[in-house]
């Protein structure tokens, strides 16, 4: 954990609570304008057999449980990254259209600092496409949209509490992970991250998942719902922590040809069995592109907060309490 010397919130708890409020409804707005999507519900957990469940980095165990007197295995949901595609298939949105939800999930082998936290909150948000939209330009239009839906929360914030004063640039560079690497060699791909947000406030980061020249990922990403041509993760520069800080992560989702190319990659063709990869091998599901973006991780930038616990409720470490109370820090 890092805590800036004589940090101290610039609202109070009470103030805190209020915003946080008034921020969602604020984005959530910006949000489905800017993209034409609407709100939906969501499932907390899944069939541990349906294969929605997000794997992430593809490491990490889901919180699984079973029914009252059965055997069938749930999970709590990681993300919804696959759900989604499935719901816009099943509600039958049209193309240009899309939906977002409140996702609420538990990673419990999450290490536990000021930006991570084992419950996770955030917008999951998903939009059909046609096949002429499967583009970098595209990608490129969509992440500059959302950057500018942040841009507007953050205006109306600023305005409602006097005490704020981060704003957001209005302008993303982009960059891929390759360039990126090129760029500092012998940095670890934090240290590149940092360096580089530093001097390019809003950066969207592409090609996630994807093996570098040197045989590396800059870091892992599931083989199947990202493209890994055609991803990224919006990267702000967040003066509190004084670091790059991931907002979203986001891509055009794999089609057929992707999808079976990056399970061989992965080595993980065993999932083309499952329920959700057998409806888009076989055609039935749309096109789409869609992302996440943490509601806590955007409540602490906007409202400048230096620990996530700030401005949701979790578990935390006795190290980490007592370290935050010495630094007069006010878990939630």
């Amino acid at each position: 954990m890092y805590i800036k010397e004589n940090y101290q919130s610039k609202l109070t708890i009470y103030e805190t609570q209020v915003a946080i409020g008034l921020l969602k409804k604020s984005f959530e707005k910006h949000l489905s304008e800017a993209l034409n999507i609407k709100r939906v519900s969501a499932p907390l957990f899944v069939e541990a057999t349906s294969g929605l469940n997000d794997d992430l980095n593809g490491v990490e165990k889901a919180v699984s449980f079973t029914l009252k007197n059965k055997d069938q295995e749930l999970q709590i949901v990681h993300s919804l990254a696959k759900w989604k595609r499935l719901a816009l298939y099943e509600y039958k949105f049209p193309v240009g259209e899309g939906l977002y939800t409140d996702m609420n999930a538990i990673r419990k082998e999450e290490d536990l600092d000021n930006i991570h936290s084992i419950y996770v909150d955030q917008w999951d948000w998903e939009k059909v496409i046609t096949k002429k939209d499967r583009t970098l330009s595209y990608l490129k239009e969509i992440v500059r949209k959302i950057v500018h839906a942040i841009y507007l929360t953050n205006l109306e914030m600023n305005s409602l509490f006097p005490k704020l004063s981060y704003l957001i640039q209005d302008e993303v560079s982009f960059i891929t992970s390759e360039e990126l690497r090129c760029m500092y060699p012998s940095l670890t791909p934090k240290e590149r991250e940092n360096i580089y947000v530093k001097e390019h406030p809003v950066t969207f980061l592409m090609q996630i998942g994807k093996i570098l020249s040197d045989g590396t990922k800059h870091d892992g990403r599931a083989p199947d719902y990202d493209d890994w041509d055609l991803n990224g993760d919006i990267l702000v520069y967040n003066p509190i922590l004084d670091q790059a800080f991931e907002l979203s992560s986001m891509g055009i989702r794999v089609d057929q040809e992707s999808l079976l190319k990056q399970l061989k990659i992965s080595n993980k063709e065993e999932r083309k069995n499952l329920y959700f990869h057998k409806m888009l091998l076989n055609g039935y599901l749309p096109l789409t592109i869609g992302g996440g973006i943490g509601q806590s991780r955007l409540s602490m930038l906007l409202l400048e907060k230096a620990h996530i616990g700030e401005v949701q409720v979790s578990i935390w470490d006795e190290e980490t309490k007592k370290y935050c109370l010495e630094k007069g820090i006010t878990l939630l």
